[in-house]
């Protein structure tokens, strides 16, 4: 037990760690971007009408605090977002990020957390079912379907689903609510709403993820299925279920577990495309819009910051879970059989 609380407060500093690093570059990138924060919102205002002059901008970096060290603003950033949860305000709509992230963000995670629980629930079985039907139709039909997965990208994946929705049933199914529900509190009526629709971004994001994992699953049965320890257990007159459950299934989710946040990785990555594509409201339709529209990168390092953090914490997660079901690692890490 010991050594397990030890594991789990060294993995735990390393996720600190990485949380940090990525602070820095994030904060770095959004140094780098040519002019500061003053500069693009009064270019921006420029645009508008405004007349704009060398005296605005100096005032306007004063009050934002831009005068102050590099290390001191990146200190006071990451300080701000440690102890009081705050990312400050966007450069360009003026807005605090935590008011206009409210809601978004846990909509995207609940679409790629969602797309992620779903694809893994079906690639597990599917992909055991796979490897034991080795080379046979069902195994091949299998792999060809996983294989037409990793082809076609998700937003190919949408446009279809678009284009058949309109020509069978006249909606796109663009967007996380209909219009009437679009702008109103929540309800068990605006939940049914979401609901069917946020199964479209689901499907899609899930697409690419579940043919990643069915093959994962696949090759590692495959390769488990050809060890020793397996034919021994065979020579020991242990079949059928009970020997694909407690060898090679069980050993081969190790590494399956510890997949889940680069799939989570996956979808993150794929989800503002997939936003801009089927017109959604949430943080990935906020990203673009920061990063190609409006140059935002204090609203874009945000977004960025939290996605990652999700992903450092899901890992976190899924090495204390491998450290309790994987005896390999478990033996390790508690010094027990």
């Amino acid at each position: 037990m010991i050594n397990f609380i030890q594991f789990t407060l060294t993995r735990f500093f390393l996720a600190i760690i990485t949380l940090l690093i990525v602070c820095f570059i994030v904060f770095s990138l959004m140094e780098l971007v040519p002019g500061t924060c003053a500069e693009r919102y009064l270019a921006f205002k420029n645009t508008q009408g405004s007349q704009i002059t060398y005296e605005d901008i100096e005032a306007e970096k004063v009050r934002l605090g831009l005068d102050k060290p590099f290390l001191y603003r990146y200190g006071k950033w990451v300080t701000d977002i440690a102890f009081k949860g705050e990312f400050g305000n966007s450069c360009i709509l003026r807005m605090n990020i935590n008011e206009l992230l409210s809601g978004r963000f846990s909509l995207s995670l609940i679409i790629s957390i969602t797309a992620l629980l779903l694809s893994y629930l079906i690639a597990i079985p599917v992909g055991i079912i796979s490897a034991t039907t080795r080379y046979k139709v069902v195994d091949e039909s299998l792999k060809f379907i996983s294989y037409l997965g990793i082809a076609l990208p998700n937003f190919l994946v949408a446009l279809c689903i678009m284009l058949f929705m309109t020509y069978f049933y006249g909606d796109t199914m663009t967007g996380l609510f209909s219009e009437e529900y679009e702008n109103v509190p929540w309800s068990a009526d605006r939940v049914k709403d979401f609901l069917s629709r946020a199964w479209l971004p689901i499907f899609v994001l899930g697409w690419n993820a579940t043919a990643f994992a069915l093959q994962t699953v696949r090759a590692l049965m495959l390769d488990e299925n050809d060890k020793l320890y397996v034919m021994a257990a065979k020579a020991r007159g242990i079949s059928g279920m009970r020997l694909l459950w407690r060898y090679p299934a069980k050993h081969s989710l190790g590494p399956v577990i510890n997949s889940i946040g680069f799939d989570l990785n996956r979808i993150f990555s794929a989800l503002p495309i997939v936003a801009l594509i089927l017109i959604l409201t949430e943080a990935g339709a906020l990203l673009i819009e920061a990063l190609a529209r409006s140059n935002d990168q204090q609203l874009a390092g945000a977004i960025i910051f939290l996605l990652t953090a999700t992903i450092v914490f899901v890992n976190f997660i899924t090495d204390l879970i491998l450290a309790v079901m994987d005896p390999r690692v478990r033996k390790g890490v508690m010094g027990g059989s």
